[in-house]
């Protein structure tokens, strides 16, 4: 007959097992610096069947945009990974056209103020026709979309030579970030479409950057109605953009950027919502902190870092969201967390296939090569804890001539 205490081995060495597997598997994943373009794809099969089934209206009862950057963030991510892989680009255009089609809907705009200039702000207008660009980028100039690409940049670039350089997102606030995107529009429809807005964007150039926040250098993170100085969180998606638009002062912008938000605490990588020597509270665009870091930056980062060429800071956080972001493939899709945050996905999906820029930038390290060893050593520890009870156990039972049966911790012991 099998006895309580053998019962009692047998589930300890099973919880022991399932743990094991448990602290491995983050470890191996700490290596994953890279994410493969498969693994982008099956982010975005789980994304589009919660969008396809409220998760826009849900992320929008959390965040003030959520529901506009769940879809936004989702077209530009299939267009990101069709540019590096053309054979995805009739599921891109596909994907991307639905979600301008749902960013076209009351429920895109319910949000947006129509009396602003341009309509509905320069967020949405500035977003919606980034997407677009990046549209009529895979399928040509001729596309569908050009005449409302053109129509909105001209209405962009009408209410920058008169209200600029930071337009209202909102009735009576502005954040330089969401400029940053709209400028890009413009960048964009004169690349792909024709040369018409260089007088505009030279113009928003010169009058940002007598704008900047003198404690940084940098651009802002909010100008009305108070000025409020840069941030981590409106900084990693400037730093994601600016180089679309003048690549010699990004490279300026973004040097500081890195010198003044990424931190590492803990010895791991990640991006300050304050730049140090400055300490302030978590908020809606920030997220919460953890020792200074904002998530939401951290994730931001790793596609402004790959637009820069800074492998050496898109590497290691990559591979830090791949260990401790709880990454989950079930079929053919995968979600972070466990799919409870669809933004979140939203916005990891978007920074992974950023094209990693070629150019012949050096960055420093931002950890030192040795830095997964001390989480090994840790990770070393809590497995020898949990299995010395039951190789202790073994180990008497050889010596002592007993059967061998599954092990128990003396406390839990009914002897």
């Amino acid at each position: 007959m099998i006895s309580f205490r053998t019962i009692l081995g047998t589930m300890y060495v099973a919880v022991a097992a399932l743990l094991t597997l448990l602290i491995l598997v983050p470890q191996v994943r700490l290596y994953r610096d890279e994410q493969p373009r498969t693994d982008v794809v099956a982010q975005l099969r789980f994304l589009r069947a919660k969008l396809g089934s409220g998760a826009g209206e849900e992320m929008q009862g959390m965040f003030p945009e959520g529901y506009f950057f769940s879809h936004a963030l989702y077209g530009l991510a299939w267009t990101d990974v069709a540019r590096g892989d053309p054979t995805y680009r009739d599921a891109a255009l596909r994907e991307a056209r639905w979600a301008l089609q749902r960013l076209g809907s009351p429920s895109g705009r319910a949000v947006f103020d129509a009396r602003l200039r341009p309509a509905y702000g320069v967020f949405y207008v500035g977003w919606s026709s980034r997407l677009r660009g990046a549209v009529i980028e895979l399928a040509g100039a001729d596309a569908p979309e050009t005449a409302q690409f053109t129509a909105d940049c001209e209405a962009l670039a009408a209410a920058f030579d008169t209200d600029g350089p930071f337009l209202a997102a909102y009735p009576g606030q502005a954040w330089p970030v969401d400029n940053v995107v709209a400028v890009a529009a413009l960048r964009l429809h004169d690349r792909i479409v024709g040369s018409r807005f260089e007088p505009v964007i030279a113009q928003w150039l010169t009058s940002a950057r007598a704008h900047l926040d003198p404690a940084t250098g940098l651009l802002p993170h909010q100008t009305t109605p108070v000025k409020e100085s840069a941030r981590g969180s409106s900084q990693a998606m400037i730093q994601r953009f600016l180089p679309e638009i003048d690549a010699p002062w990004a490279r300026q912008q973004y040097s500081a950027f890195r010198r003044l938000f990424v931190d590492t605490p803990l010895g791991l990588p990640g991006v300050r919502e304050y730049p140090h020597g400055r300490n302030g509270a978590g908020d809606v665009d920030s997220g919460p902190l953890i020792l200074g870091v904002s998530v939401a930056a951290t994730v931001v980062t790793i596609g402004a870092a790959r637009v820069h060429g800074d492998q050496s800071l898109a590497g290691p956080i990559t591979s830090l969201g791949e260990s401790l972001g709880v990454p989950v493939t079930l079929g053919n899709s995968k979600r972070y967390a466990f799919g409870a945050l669809p933004i979140g996905d939203a916005f990891l999906a978007w920074s992974f296939p950023a094209p990693l820029a070629t150019t012949a930038t050096s960055f420093p390290p931002v950890v030192p090569w040795w830095w997964r060893i001390p989480w090994h050593a840790l990770a070393l520890t809590l497995l020898t804890l949990l299995w010395f009870p039951i190789v202790r156990e073994l180990v008497q039972r050889r010596r002592t001539g007993q059967r061998i049966i599954p092990a128990i911790p003396p406390c839990a012991s009914t002897e």
